[in-house]
């Protein structure tokens, strides 16, 4: 008998004990290590994910400058794995409700394998848990080819792993608040981008809609620069993409009309209330803004005398500023229906800040008094005579 063969006999209980823990939907967590081959692979990660209310196994295999992801069935999975242990990886860690299985291959081809059980069982919550968090998109989606994050094979382009991550991230965030709104029941909807560019997340979320959802989706970027509205109608032409298109505009002079989920990443000071306010406008069910560039506000703060010392220095100015900005921009999306979200985001290419706003429609109205209190306070309090966007939600009341 061959080293190779007596190793794949050695091998036996161990892919007998995956394939139980694959079929019964047992399986936590596979990790091979001790990688041997020619690429700079250091590891690959397995865990169970739902896509398309399929049950699949997600591989994560961890390069020494980026992730790369691919999704199996459980036979192709299975297969895929016994291809790779002995010939790629030698060591393997199996993880499953209870149990974990450790298997190492020496170097002289000595299969060393021993089972324990786990003190604290990793219950079904958390592996649900972690399904939840697997990536809503792969990389083997063509949009990524022709937008230049993924080469000819589908892998991720090193200089793009920051992208990537923020694309995820976003459709994420989008995710849940699609669910959370009761959208993901709608059989038709309708998204606006403003300051598309190249249209990264506009692509995704379309993507996410169509593909994962399988939802009707109207998909409408708007950007400034003609080139890049052309640009990115030839992308959707070339992939054959229904329900997708690009205008030329901006969100001060567009006219916008039933549109469901209302996006705006990096509008440039007063261009986010401007956005906000189309959004409540037209009576969006999600409003996501990452805004930048508060000049409205700071000019006007007159300085507390007890905060005096602290925001003499212009960066803490230009914080307080910005935080007053847009403390005020939430509580008037409160005011106006909504419940709102103010948290860190992935900071996007052409700007360091990393702020997004999220508000989503409130199935209940209630009582908005106390919040327009609150409102009036904080203005009295800083000397603010004009919010942008409190002046155009009072033009449109008149």
């Amino acid at each position: 008998m061959s080293a190779l063969a007596a190793v794949a006999t050695e091998l036996e209980p161990f892919l007998q004990q995956l394939s139980s823990a694959i079929i019964d939907r047992q399986l936590h967590k596979l990790v091979l290590s001790k990688y041997h081959g020619s690429e700079p692979l250091k590891q690959l990660q397995v865990r169970p994910v739902m896509l398309k209310q399929q049950w699949q196994l997600s591989f994560t295999y961890k390069y020494q400058t980026n992730d790369v992801t691919r999704n199996f069935s459980a036979d192709a999975a299975l297969g895929e794995i016994t291809t790779l242990l002995g010939q790629s990886f030698s060591a393997a860690n199996l993880f499953t409700a209870e149990t974990e299985v450790q298997l190492t291959i020496s170097k002289k081809g000595k299969v060393l394998y021993q089972q324990k059980r786990l003190s604290q069982p990793l219950h079904t919550a958390q592996t649900e848990h972690n399904r939840d968090k697997q990536r809503y998109l792969t990389l083997q989606r063509p949009f990524l080819r022709e937008l230049g994050v993924t080469d000819a094979q589908q892998q991720l382009i090193p200089a793009m792993s920051r992208k990537w991550k923020q694309i995820n991230k976003f459709i994420e965030i989008f995710s849940g608040a699609v669910q959370d709104t009761g959208l993901s029941a709608k059989k038709q909807l309708h998204i606006a981008d403003f300051g598309s560019g190249k249209a990264y997340l506009t692509f995704a979320v379309h993507d996410y809609l169509t593909n994962t959802l399988a939802l009707d989706a109207k998909v409408t970027g708007v950007e400034l620069r003609q080139n890049l509205v052309d640009l990115c109608n030839g992308t959707a032409t070339k992939l054959g993409l229904s329900g997708i298109q690009f205008e030329q505009g901006d969100v001060k002079h567009f006219k916008a009309r039933g549109i469901n989920v209302m996006i705006a990443l990096h509008a440039c000071d007063t261009a986010t209330d401007y956005a906000i306010h189309m959004g409540i406008a037209t009576g969006a069910e999600i409003i996501m803004c990452s805004p930048c560039c508060h000049k409205q506000i700071r000019p006007q703060i007159q300085l507390p005398q007890v905060l005096a010392p602290m925001l003499v220095h212009g960066i803490h100015l230009g914080q307080e500023a910005e935080m007053v900005t847009d403390s005020l921009r939430a509580l008037l999306l409160e005011a106006h229906g909504y419940d709102t979200k103010v948290f860190e985001f992935i900071s996007l290419e052409h700007t360091s800040k990393n702020k997004m706003i999220l508000a989503t429609k409130r199935k209940q109205p209630r009582d908005n008094t106390k919040i327009l209190q609150q409102i009036a306070a904080i203005k009295q309090f800083y000397g603010i005579t004009e919010h942008c966007l409190e002046s155009l939600l009072l033009q449109e009341q008149h």
